[in-house]
């Protein structure tokens, strides 16, 4: 048996369809088993010769985690090195059902309020990798009757910091002859790489794109996040003007509400300004409280609904979004990081 093929490796497939003189109509009827009706992997390759030659899954499912208190449920697959990543399944109570993915093992950008941030980085995931999440969760979520409605990146890992698997898992997620999946039904949260920013929406103009912004105070905002040392707020700000001009939907504003931190009304006035003239959407996330961070405390609610009540009445588009899966700590990568140090250990 020659070397096995990766089920995403679409010229790999087709090239050994070719060499086994396979009929296509069949290579397409797997491919549309698995990635549009998500069946189950003994149903979609039944029909399909030689099998065995192909890899359908690079990552292996080592546990999920189902939250008792809403519809958040957690997966943590493990990579070839042993790693672990999690996905996190979103049930929304209206029946919308959104998967959270990783784009890398842990993260670079290291921010003060992520522990995923506090893994460091270890590796960026494969296009395929990214995918297979996507696969995976699908066939959890075809066998309880539901679908995905949207993606997104907001898992383990500043996608940025991984582009050209980003775009080739984008491409993969949207091909007709993969996934099929609305570009529209799709959105990439980052901390604030302005040219990576553009580039995207340039390549995927109709994809969505998240900033975490969570401060209009520089020096508020470098103590958060890192980055933010090397990409000033004025430059966000000109990137955002930029991208209003190639893309007619807003930009999400991720916005965390941190107790005396950034949530004073005066903090709103400001954000207020920062966003005149752009076309944004501004969701204040409440704070799940980590280990790693016990200097930082989430906003409550009344502070939180005051902070929207300012920006409402200025007319900016603001959702207060509410967590899910508080219980299984599927809002950070409290579930993987130690074991993830160990298996770290092991393998330098």
């Amino acid at each position: 048996m020659g070397k096995q093929i990766n089920i995403f490796d679409v010229t790999g497939m087709e090239r050994l369809q070719r060499e086994l003189r396979i009929d296509s109509q069949r290579l397409r009827k797997l491919l549309t088993a698995l990635f549009k009706h998500y069946d189950s992997d003994a149903q979609a390759i039944a029909d399909f010769p030689a099998h065995e030659q192909i890899v359908l899954h690079p990552l292996t499912l080592d546990s999920r985690h189902d939250s008792q208190l809403d519809g958040a449920t957690k997966l943590l697959f493990r990579i070839e090195s042993g790693i672990l990543i999690e996905s996190v399944i979103l049930r929304i109570a209206t029946g919308r059902t959104t998967l959270c993915v990783s784009s890398q093992v842990g993260c670079a950008a290291a921010c003060d309020f992520c522990a995923t941030g506090k893994m460091g980085i270890t590796q960026n995931l494969s296009p395929a990798e990214i995918c297979d999440q996507v696969l995976q969760a699908g066939q959890i979520l075809a066998s309880e009757g539901r679908v995905i409605r949207n993606i997104v990146f907001m898992g383990m890992g500043e996608p940025f910091h991984n582009e050209g698997n980003i775009y080739a898992a984008l491409e993969l997620l949207t091909a007709p002859q993969t996934f099929h999946f609305s570009p529209a039904k799709i959105l990439v949260s980052t901390v604030g790489i302005p040219e990576a920013m553009l580039r995207c929406v340039r390549r995927f103009p109709q994809v969505n794109l998240a900033l975490s912004l969570h401060s209009v105070r520089q020096q508020t905002r470098e103590t958060l996040i890192p980055l933010a040392k090397r990409y000033p707020l004025d430059q966000l700000q000109a990137t955002l003007r930029q991208i209003n001009a190639l893309q007619s939907k807003p930009v999400m504003i991720e916005y965390l509400m941190l107790a005396g931190v950034n949530d004073s009304l005066d903090e709103a006035r400001e954000l207020i300004a920062w966003l005149a003239g752009l076309n944004m959407h501004v969701n204040l996330i409440p704070y799940n409280v980590i280990d790693d961070a016990p200097h930082l405390f989430a906003t409550e609610r009344p502070e939180r609904e005051a902070f929207a009540a300012i920006l409402k009445q200025a007319g900016i588009p603001t959702t207060i979004r509410y967590s899910l899966g508080a219980d299984i700590a599927a809002a950070c990568g409290q579930l993987v990081r130690k074991e993830n140090r160990e298996v770290a250990k092991s393998i330098r």
